[in-house]
């Protein structure tokens, strides 16, 4: 198959199993930078190129713009804050991996981040 036809192939996937595609192929990008992994590290990147399901980010996105209009009900408001809190989890989550892989490698945090492209968010 050709590039064009995977990447056309690609086009025609939902959002939910474009992320999931592309996080195999994140993980198969490492393996073959470093050939062999151990599977701890397999792990942990794994855990590290997890996005967002779609379907909560979207959900999360709506109600912040309800928000923002001041059109937010009660209950909206109650579902956006249980939001907030399973993404938060997902990022605590992606953070203590990206740590602990940085801690198994011996470098640092946004030495770390670069190598595996992750930008380095400031908030100033």
């Amino acid at each position: 198959m050709s590039l064009d036809e995977l990447i056309h192939a690609a086009n025609q996937l939902n959002e939910t199993d474009l992320d999931q595609l592309l996080q195999q192929v994140v993980t198969m990008r490492a393996r073959r930078k470093t050939p062999i992994l151990p599977e701890e590290e397999v792990l942990m990147l794994q855990q590290i190129n997890q996005s967002i399901p779609a379907d909560l980010r979207s959900q999360y996105q709506a109600l912040r713009e309800k928000r923002e209009a001041e059109t937010l009900t009660p209950t909206e408001q109650e579902t956006l804050i249980d939001l907030s809190k399973q993404i938060e989890v997902l990022g605590a989550k992606r953070l203590e991996s990206l740590a602990n892989l940085a801690q198994l490698r011996q470098v640092s945090l946004s030495s770390l981040m670069e190598t595996l492209g992750i930008p380095n968010l400031n908030y100033a």
